[in-house]
């Protein structure tokens, strides 16, 4: 009995110490939500700068897309790089062997370079937790209760006290809960006096012309092939709900000894591909090999960035409309299906004997590395989450800051990538399949971005800072939204956050910008 008591009461002090017990909470001067490359930029910055910090991860792994698969970074110039992100991708090249950044890498090297930043700052990191509540006091976050993602139990919450919050997640989940504006999907062109906001049928990513859409050829009454939406495309320009599509960066290797065969998957039914067939037949040259179907980017030591290529590739388009708001049973039945579509696709084109045979040949050249992703089947667990909430801030970046029409005298960062929108929707068109959504716009220079679009209005929360899910027209974002844009953001959000401590009583809106800019290099 003694012995039993004694048990129990070392467990209740370990809750006591963890948080998880009801009237106890973690205290910090800065909470971090969302282990993306952003976050532990935040979090490095500000352990570095003496502030306690809990960056709170929902998933086993940090560094989002940055360890997970995205290793062809897009850049657009890389002298705008600052601060400890320039020494992230001076690491990569170092490792690799160059003096220079490098923007081609492995997973699990960018994931090893992270988790060194955490050693050297000593970050304490809270994985396999999600976001439960947010308790508000007035217009300030006083504390948010975030709940086991792997077994969501009330008796495992963990309370949180914090003098400022960063949401560095793609969803924007704790901006959202906070009671902060925010909107999903495309504006009008109207709305900010832009041109390539709203719906717009490119002639990138699509579809040749006399692509039958229907399941029997030529009969409406058969129904649609799987990923054709009913209804027509709304007219260029005009603004709606629909998100950009997502997809898998898929890391695969061609080294043998590394390699795991890519077999049948779960839920695999080749009819969702038959769309890839008909292109191929009216397009002929995508028979020349895999880069004509993929985005085959080659990475070190034998392996790939995939990425969506053409008409019908990875981009499960429709298939990420529901995310954004989604609560989280929905949001895991949405990447599932992802997951089954990419996995299934890699299998049709090794597999389906429509498929011509040298291309079958090629991709059974290549399979899942073995020592990538262990705790996910060697496949990235992270979905490439292009777009999900917006913040409605203190001010909207839009297509004329992208095309340096107009300037801010606020910047924390710069972007320098093409305006990129990925596709929405897949539609009949005339009688003919036809991809919605896609843009390709290149701007003329690196252009600022601002603090005011990391930052709520004082209003709705004057302790919240978003430099992820920030304040943009869909067309800007689809230009700021880089993950070494992101990490820049990050840093400066955590020296915001520290200023704001340290001088403005916790009220990130007063924090002197330009002092944040200047000691992204010190």
């Amino acid at each position: 009995m003694i012995m039993r008591r004694l048990i129990t009461s070392m467990l209740l002090l370990a809750l006591v110490v963890t948080g998880a017990v009801a009237g106890t909470a973690r205290q910090v001067d800065i909470c971090i939500y969302g282990g993306t490359s952003s976050g532990v930029m935040a979090a490095y910055t500000a352990c570095k700068a003496g502030k306690t910090v809990l960056l709170v991860e929902p998933t086993d792994r940090i560094g989002g897309l940055t360890t997970g698969g995205l290793g062809m970074t897009d850049v657009g110039n890389p002298y705008i790089m600052k601060g400890y992100t320039r020494g992230f991708y001076e690491s990569i090249g170092k490792y690799y062997g160059t003096a220079d950044m490098h923007f081609t890498f492995e997973p699990k090297v960018a994931l090893m370079l992270f988790q060194r930043y955490v050693d050297e700052a000593g970050i304490d990191i809270l994985y396999n937790h999600r976001l439960h509540k947010v308790k508000k006091k007035g217009n300030r976050i006083a504390g948010i209760v975030v709940e086991n993602s792997t077994k969501p139990r009330r008796k495992t919450d963990v309370r949180i006290e914090a003098r400022v919050f960063l949401d560095c997640s793609y969803e924007g989940d704790l901006m959202a809960k906070a009671g902060v504006s925010y909107t999903t999907g495309r504006e009008d062109n109207s709305q900010y006096g832009e041109t390539w906001n709203g719906a717009h049928i490119s002639k990138y990513h699509q579809f040749p012309d006399g692509v039958d859409p229907y399941v029997k050829r030529g009969d409406p009454k058969s129904g649609l092939l799987y990923g054709i939406l009913p209804g027509s495309p709304k007219q260029t320009g005009e603004g709606n709900k629909d998100i950009q599509s997502y997809n898998f960066r898929i890391t695969l290797t061609n080294d043998p000894a590394n390699m795991i065969p890519i077999t049948m998957p779960e839920n695999y039914d080749p009819a969702r591909y038959e769309l890839l067939i008909r292109q191929i037949e009216k397009q002929p040259f995508l028979e020349k090999g895999l880069d004509d179907i993929f985005a085959w980017s080659l990475m070190p030591n034998h392996k790939t960035d995939i990425n969506n290529r053409g008409g019908f590739s990875t981009d499960m388009i429709g298939g990420s409309w529901d995310y954004p708001d989604a609560d989280y049973k929905r949001r895991a039945e949405i990447v599932k299906a992802h997951l089954d579509y990419t996995k299934g696709l890699l299998y049709f084109v090794g597999h389906d004997p429509r498929m011509p045979e040298h291309i079958r040949r090629e991709i059974h050249q290549w399979g899942y590395p073995k020592d990538e992703f262990l705790t996910s089947d060697h496949f990235t667990p992270q979905l490439y989450i292009r777009e999900s909430r917006r913040m409605l801030g203190r001010y909207v970046m839009t297509q004329a800051n992208c095309e340096s029409r107009t300037d801010v005298d606020d910047a924390v960062a710069w972007g320098a990538y093409n305006m990129d929108s990925h596709n929405c929707g897949r539609y009949v068109v005339n009688g003919m399949v036809k991809n919605e959504g896609d843009v390709q716009i290149r701007i003329p220079k690196p252009y600022k971005v601002s603090y005011r679009a990391i930052t709520p209005k004082e209003t709705e929360c004057s302790n919240l800072i978003v430099p992820v899910c920030l304040s943009a027209s869909h067309i800007a974002y689809g230009s700021i939204r880089m993950e070494p844009v992101f990490m820049v953001l990050g840093q400066s959000a955590a020296l915001a956050a520290c200023q704001a401590i340290d001088r403005h009583e916790n009220v990130v809106q007063r924090v002197n910008a330009g002092e944040v800019y200047n000691q992204m290099d010190q």
